[in-house]
């Protein structure tokens, strides 16, 4: 397409995580790109050629931002880690369960040539996750369905609606189910933030010696994606002639505890690990099967944790640096009075 100005793409949480990488990746291959949040992104300015700042739980807002776009990588949503998504049941279901009836329907009324939804590895039954040893996840092992309460629930039920409007309307939907995503530039504190963030931030404020607390036993096991990686399956995905659900994730499988034992390692600290059975821990296993994935797309994520985990702590721990040099500035406990 040398020469030729490609369409415009719409992508929807462009302030959170994923969105904003999304947005420089979609720049970067030379697409025109309209971001959109109820928040600017946190991290840096944007790449996108027009921000919005808008709630999508409005169907208004919906409209006004698909108008006039060609592509929609639908991101937004109310989530969170494990602490956030078991407290917030209520909360969850009722904005994303908003955000996406009027993100689609706005979709459809505009025309939009394809619609990407963003969905998670929660749809996936409880009853296939007991066993830290778990067998990888199939797209088709999402039904019978027994998803993660909540934010698993709405997600699977989102899909489920995506189907609909193809079937009923004719708008070409793809959906893609992200097993834990990672990365530099992502939310590391405050609730919200995915276990190797956590993880991340932990070991960074640790004393050294020292150690952290780790929720659960740590021999819970996941696997964990890029964001690198996972853009650029995003993108191919949303490229690709699939309209089923596919799984965007490593099948790299480690405990919770190889987890921070890696980042660990990076630190160069000497880290001890101290074990928490009160806090939520999730399921006991799960891994992704990319078998349909490499079939559809002759591609899958290639970049190992160890590599990922490198810039991703390295960048939580400048920005813990900064925190700390912040509160050592002459009146800075003033200033926060």
């Amino acid at each position: 397409m040398s020469g030729t100005l490609k369409p415009w793409a719409l992508v929807t949480g462009a302030g959170g995580f994923i969105g904003h990488h999304l947005v420089s990746y979609l720049k970067a291959a030379g697409y025109r790109v309209r971001g959109v949040d109820i928040k600017q992104p946190e991290y840096g300015g944007t790449d996108a050629d027009e921000f919005m700042l808008l709630d999508l739980r409005e169907r208004k807002h919906c409209e006004m931002c698909t108008d006039g776009m060609s592509l929609v990588y639908h991101l937004a949503a109310d989530m969170g880690g494990i602490g956030y998504i078991t407290a917030s049941h209520a909360g969850i279901a009722h904005n994303n369960s908003l955000i996406n009836l009027f993100m689609l329907e706005a979709a459809r009324a505009s025309n939009v040539e394809r619609f990407l939804f963003s969905s998670s590895a929660c749809v996936y039954p409880h009853g296939l996750q007991t066993s830290p040893d778990v067998a990888p996840l199939r797209e088709d092992d999402a039904f019978p369905a027994q998803p993660e309460e909540g934010y698993g629930l709405e997600k699977l039920y989102a899909e489920k609606l995506c189907q609909y409007y193809t079937e009923d309307y004719g708008l070409p939907t793809r959906i893609v189910r992200f097993h834990n995503v990672y990365g530099p530039l992502g939310t590391y504190d405050g609730g919200r933030e995915k276990a190797p963030a956590a993880m991340c931030r932990k070991i960074a404020r640790a004393p050294d010696p020292g150690q952290i607390e780790v929720w659960g036993d740590g021999k819970q096991t996941r696997s964990f994606m890029y964001v690198d990686d996972c853009v650029e399956g995003i993108h191919r995905i949303m490229q690709s002639e699939y309209g089923m659900p596919l799984n965007l994730g490593t099948d790299e499988l480690v405990t919770v505890d190889e987890l921070a034992k890696l980042v660990i390692d990076i630190s160069g600290k000497d880290v001890a690990l101290v074990h928490d059975l009160t806090k939520p821990q999730g399921v006991r296993g799960r891994n992704s099967d990319n078998t349909r994935l490499r079939k559809v797309l002759q591609w899958e994520p290639r970049i190992t944790l160890r590599e990922g985990l490198v810039p991703t702590y390295n960048w939580i721990a400048e920005q813990i640096e900064l925190e700390a040099a912040a509160q050592r500035m002459p009146g800075a406990a003033v200033a926060a009075e």
